[in-house]
């Protein structure tokens, strides 16, 4: 057993050497390429195409061998016809997603698509933004909101779909598209504001334990961690919430003049149909669905921006990958090890 522990610790000895030798050793070429670490790709695919390889291939899987040769034949003259019409789809429909986090962190990604959009946009071209978010900071989704916002003072068509969630910052940046479709279980609204700020003071005050909190303006801070709470400042932090609130109210209803903005601002949420029925969205149905059919009219395009990691960059997350892989291996033979002890 003591020969084992020695050969396991030196196992793990030489395993953090080699990590350690290795990690320096990406750093320093990092460090060299200083600012070559990441580009940004743009990613574009056609999803007609895409749907209709999918369909092609189900369709000889289903068919008899003997009629799979009249299928392809079939499928070679379809392609020859659709080249001819190429140039009269009515347009191009570009798909962007957006799924948002607490510090709608996509944002800067988000932006850099949209503007690959307006730099190619034709009149009659329609953008599709698949969103999904639960809000989050105020700032953060009001730039994202600001991102979307510029589609609309561009002049294209612009469709939000929402397959599962659009609260909050979410529901803000939702209502900026001429058209808001969402899935029958879409959760929709959440036109509030909510803060919480835990204090700690009572609970050092008991320990004897002060805290000076120094301010040079009569509301640069109203509540804080550790420090005593007054009043006055709660009812200044109440009346900042209320602003934003107010804020937020009148962007959404800006957006949707016909909606009643003081019946749904309460906070709450709602699901697809209840948030049709207050005008919260315009029809419901599912982001797949949407765009399936107008891809029976015109060219479907999704694009997105991807960071491509450096070869330093990528060494590293290998090395990383492997050295949890085999920890997990080292961790799951000692539990092995107890088990057949037991």
């Amino acid at each position: 057993m003591n020969e084992w522990l020695t050969d396991f610790g030196m196992f793990l000895a030489q395993l953090v050497a080699v990590v350690v030798i290795v990690t320096l050793g990406v750093m320093v070429v990092m460090r060299a390429r200083g600012g070559e670490g990441e580009q940004a790709r743009l990613r574009v695919e056609e999803l007609n195409g895409d749907r209709r390889r999918r369909r092609r291939r189900l369709q000889l899987a289903a068919s008899e061998p003997g009629a799979r040769k009249r299928l392809q034949k079939a499928f070679r003259r379809d392609d020859k016809a659709r080249g001819k019409q190429k140039g009269e789809a009515a347009g191009t429909v570009w798909v962007l997603d957006f799924h948002g986090d607490l510090k709608a962190s996509a944002t800067g990604r988000f932006a850099g698509e949209v503007s690959a959009v307006l730099d190619v946009a034709g009149e009659q071209d329609e953008v599709v933004v698949r969103l999904e978010s639960p809000g989050g900071l105020v700032h953060a989704y009001g730039l994202a909101a600001a991102e979307l916002d510029r589609l609309r003072q561009a002049g294209l068509s612009t469709t939000v779909c929402v397959d599962k969630v659009a609260a909050s910052g979410g529901y803000l940046m939702a209502c900026c598209a001429d058209r808001l479709r969402v899935a029958p279980f879409a959760v929709l609204g959440s036109i509030g504001v909510v803060a919480q700020v835990p204090n700690l003071h009572r609970l050092l005050k008991r320990h004897d334990v002060d805290v000076e909190v120094l301010t040079a303006g009569r509301y640069k801070r109203t509540l804080t961690v550790f420090g005593e709470n007054t009043e006055e400042g709660r009812e200044k932090f109440l009346e900042d919430l209320e602003n934003v609130h107010g804020l937020f109210k009148h962007y959404v209803a800006e957006r949707r003049p016909d909606l009643d903005i003081e019946a749904v601002a309460t906070g709450e949420s709602w699901y697809g149909q209840q948030a049709l029925s207050r005008g919260l969205a315009d029809e419901i149905g599912t982001s797949e669905a949407y765009l399936v059919e107008r891809m029976n009219e015109a060219r479907v395009v999704s694009l997105r921006l991807e960071r491509r990691q450096s070869l330093a960059g990528r060494l590293g997350l290998a090395v990383s990958h492997g050295v949890e892989c085999g920890i997990e291996r080292v961790v799951e033979g000692l539990e092995a090890r107890g088990w057949q002890k037991r």
